[in-house]
């Protein structure tokens, strides 16, 4: 029973929610910081780059780093700053199969 619990919780966790709403931001981010993420630390690991976050109050970098995918093939899909009518808002980035 805990493990079907388990399998159930973790479905749940992965599939976005069909309520989700966007956080607007009225600024528009800054430019992304060039980064150098130096080498590899492991093959098959990719990098995943920093973002600008928004806290509420302002925009704060958030460095990348690297990453083990969770499946051979899979590659990472960078979050972005969105724009609409409401402002900014920012897509989160998720693995995907390559």
């Amino acid at each position: 029973m805990k493990k079907l619990l388990l399998v159930a919780a973790t479905a749940l966790l992965c599939l976005p929610p069909a309520f989700a709403q966007h956080v607007y931001v009225r600024i528009g981010p800054p430019p992304p910081v060039v980064e150098r993420p130096g080498p590899r630390p492991h093959r098959g690991w990719v990098w995943v780059g920093g973002y600008h976050r928004w806290n509420g109050e302002r925009y704060v970098w958030v460095p990348g780093h690297w990453a083990r995918p969770p499946r051979e093939g899979w590659v990472w899909v960078p979050g972005h700053w969105d724009h609409d009518r409401g402002g900014y808002y920012w897509i989160r980035g998720h693995w995907a199969r390559g």
